[in-house]
């Protein structure tokens, strides 16, 4: 175990930097003072932070921080800080570590005993799931489903009937078919389309997952998707019978036969052959 205690101590430390989503306008002050303070930038892409710091007036060396180098880039950051630098770590956009490796160097900070500061700000996945009209709380935030078709039906089955509002990220190009996806395999739930968040373009979809789809002949810019969760409905009853005694009771309430097998199938969930057969069997 381990217990932080962040300003007690005069040692170099990891600072965790939110950067504005969009608007310049977001960035805080606090943000802006920490990355005045420390020594160095560690950062996704190096033109994306550059152009930020000079917005600000910022000037501090930057080192590349990113998936494909994250070992490597890892590994220096925490020897830099162990030599006596303070860095800052930021993405491109938004929160360090949401969708982006920066979680792999906190633990690796931590295992080291550096104190890890988050300086908190614009999160795309909570700014636009408050603007959804959605349920908040409870949520799963998910990030980037997997580009191949396959995977990603995969990662949503594993996610049918899940209760909870679910946030995904997900580029323009691949915007149709996710939808395409997600319509097939959790229906045609309640969603939210946020796109050009804190922009000049911002917009918000509001609707059903079909009607997304309609909607959108083509979408543009960076787009999070507000999911509706499974709700969970009170069970019946009648579940608790077994399938025949189940279709007994709607013949008995002036269901023909095939209209109350059909019922109970869909009512279990299950194919309407099987309870065809289990009531043909007694």
């Amino acid at each position: 175990m381990s217990v932080q205690k962040s300003f007690q101590n005069e040692d170099s430390k990891l600072y965790l930097v939110a950067t504005p989503i969009g608007n310049l306008g977001d960035f805080s002050k606090r943000a802006i003072e920490i990355l005045k303070e420390v020594d160095l930038v560690a950062c996704e892409d190096t033109r994306v932070t550059i152009k930020l710091l000079n917005h600000f007036e910022i000037k501090k060396p930057l080192m590349s921080y990113h998936e494909h180098n994250k070992e490597v880039g890892g590994d220096k950051i925490v020897r830099e800080i162990e030599s006596g630098k303070s860095i800052a770590l930021v993405s491109d956009a938004g929160m360090p570590c949401i969708s982006d490796p920066g979680y792999e160097v906190v633990k690796s900070a931590i295992s080291h005993g550096i104190d890890v500061v988050p300086i908190p700000g614009a999160s795309a996945a909570v700014t636009s799931l408050i603007a959804s009209g959605l349920v908040p709380q409870p949520y799963t935030f998910y990030g980037f489903l997997d580009h191949k078709k396959s995977k990603k039906r995969k990662q949503l089955e594993e996610l049918k009937g899940h209760p909870f509002t679910l946030i995904f990220y997900e580029s323009p190009y691949r915007f149709k078919d996710t939808m395409e996806v997600i319509l097939d395999v959790l229906g045609d739930l309640n969603c939210a389309v946020v796109r050009e968040l804190t922009k000049r373009y911002e917009e918000i979809f509001r609707g059903n997952v079909s009607e997304a789809i309609s909607f959108y002949d083509t979408i543009k810019g960076e787009i999070a998707l507000i999911i509706e969760g499974k709700k969970i409905e009170e069970q019946s009853p009648l579940l608790e019978l077994d399938v025949v005694s189940h279709v007994d009771v709607y013949i008995k309430n002036g269901l023909k036969k095939n209209d109350a097998i059909k019922k109970v199938a869909k009512e279990r969930e299950i194919p309407k052959r099987d309870v065809y057969n289990a009531y043909h069997q007694e």
